[in-house]
This record gives structure tokens, C-alpha cells and sequence, in this order.
């Protein structure tokens, strides 16, 4: 069993986070699953690097002096894998908002979709998505992009993307693709058949299944400190004359750490009392 002792000295535990699930939330669970194999009240506990409650993956949770290492862990190298649904774009780049407009993507090929890629390899100038917790004059970004506020802008940052490989391409259906959710609301003179074909293909539960019109792709990203992956599947979509957003997010590796060794949040109570 792990002691006292050896707790307060510091250890990182690897955590692979569940989708849906906060990192507040699954360091929250630790927090009490320490309080109560230890009888603890007081203890320093806290993640190296946030990961969004949709994705999913290593979450690196660091216990008494460990948590001192927290920024040299956050400047680890990660690598991501995930899909991007392509033709399509929403408020927050990722499924936590439903579709707020749709593109052209029939034109749109493997080859075209690598060449795009490879144009964000190396050192890269990325505007960070604004429902993120980067700060604007002192507040949260995502504040403002929930009161919708126009005025209040991100300013771009330098970041550094190693590799970005397509691992694989699915098309889309080749059917004529919709310019914007606005735009079939306000258009009454629409024949009711092409109607109910536009609603069909409409993404509204963010939770649910991308439409199987459009067309996805996965990949695997390296990528060094404070990269957004959201911000890279916006990107994309911008630089294949399309839209883009990020449908799924895996983080499989921060510097030496990786998800192939971490623990699901009901084994850590075990791996604590483990011989």
C-alpha cells in the first residue's frame, strides 16, 4: 500500500479521463477517494493539463509535493488522436454546441485533406477557440463567447505541431451540402421534400451521432505546450475552402507518461491499497 508518507512526498497518478467527465471532476474523485482510504482533510492535489469533458484520455493527477512539477509536465510534448467532421462548423469547434453553419465539401479528397495538414507542421501562429479558458483582459475567454459578446477577441499565439498525420478518410455522401442553419429557417419557399432532406441532415443534439453525410477524418497529432486541437480542426476546414470540427479527441501521451499505462477512475482506490 502506498503511505502516508509517500503520498506527501509526491506521486503522479495516470488517469485515463472518461468523455463527459471534467478534469475538475475526475481530480475531484481522487480527492475523495484519498480522503477516505487515508482519513486526510487536508492534502495538495492537482492535474497537469486540462482536458475538455468530451474528450477523453491521459489526465496526469499529481499528489503532495508532485504537484510542484505540475508546470514542467504541462510543457511536455502530447500526442493526439480523434476525428474531424468536415463541411460543417460549429461555435466551439467540437461537439459541446450544436452545427451553426454547413460548407461545400464535395470537393474535398484524401490527397487534399494531407496537403492541408501539412501546412500546419512546425511552428504555427493558432488563435485559441473563444469557449476555452484562455484569459481577455483578465477574464475568462469562455465568458464572453457565452454572452456572445463581438467585441472581445483572442490574440494569436505561437505554437509548435510536430507531425499531423491523416490516419484514415471517410467521404462524405456527395449530395448537395447546406450553406447555413439560418439560411434554411428563413427560406419558406423551399419545397417541403427538400425540407425535410435539410432537417434530416441537420446536427442538432451534440451528443448524438455526426451525420453520416459528411465527410470525417482521423488523425494522429504531436504537438508541443498550449496547442489547441480544436483550433487546428477550425484550420482545416479554412484551408480546404470547407469548415471543420472536432468530433472526437483522445490524449494519448504527455512527455514520458502514457494512456497505455493509466488507471480507469475506479481502479485508483485499489492501485492505492495494492501491495
Amino acid at each position: 500500500m502506498i503511505t502516508i508518507e509517500q503520498l506527501q512526498a509526491g506521486i503522479v497518478i495516470s488517469i485515463d479521463k472518461p468523455r463527459q467527465w471534467t478534469s475538475f471532476q475526475a481530480v475531484n474523485k481522487i480527492k475523495a477517494v484519498v480522503r477516505n482510504t487515508y482519513g486526510l482533510k487536508k492534502f495538495k492535489i492537482g492535474h497537469a493539463g486540462t482536458l475538455d469533458p468530451l474528450a477523453t484520455g491521459l489526465l496526469l493527477v499529481c499528489l503532495g509535493k508532485a504537484t510542484k512539477s505540475i508546470p514542467q509536465l504541462q510543457d511536455g510534448d502530447k500526442v493526439y488522436t480523434g476525428t474531424m467532421v468536415l463541411g460543417a462548423t460549429t461555435p466551439c469547434y467540437d461537439l459541446e454546441r450544436p452545427v451553426d453553419h454547413y460548407y461545400p465539401y464535395e470537393h474535398i479528397t484524401q490527397p487534399l485533406v494531407e496537403e492541408a495538414a501539412r501546412q500546419f507542421v512546425g511552428t504555427i501562429q493558432q488563435v485559441p477557440p473563444m469557449f476555452s479558458a484562455v484569459k481577455i483582459d483578465g477574464q475568462r475567454a469562455y465568458e464572453y463567447a457565452r454572452l456572445d459578446d463581438p467585441t472581445a477577441t483572442i490574440q494569436p499565439k505561437a505554437v509548435t505541431v510536430y507531425s499531423f498525420e491523416i490516419t484514415s478518410f471517410r467521404e462524405g455522401s456527395r449530395s448537395s451540402s447546406i450553406t447555413s442553419i439560418s439560411s434554411i429557417s428563413s427560406t419558406s419557399s423551399s419545397s417541403s421534400t427538400t425540407s425535410s432532406i435539410h432537417q434530416k441532415n441537420l446536427y442538432q443534439n451534440p451528443l448524438g451521432e455526426v451525420p453520416g453525410h459528411l465527410p470525417q477524418v482521423d488523425f494522429r497529432i504531436h504537438c508541443g505546450k498550449g496547442t489547441y486541437i480544436r483550433s487546428l480542426a477550425r484550420d482545416l476546414g479554412l484551408a480546404l475552402g470547407s469548415g471543420a470540427f472536432l468530433s472526437a479527441l483522445r490524449r494519448e501521451s504527455v512527455g514520458s507518461y502514457s494512456v497505455a499505462n493509466a488507471l480507469q477512475l475506479d481502479q485508483v482506490e485499489s492501485f492505492l491499497k495494492e501491495e
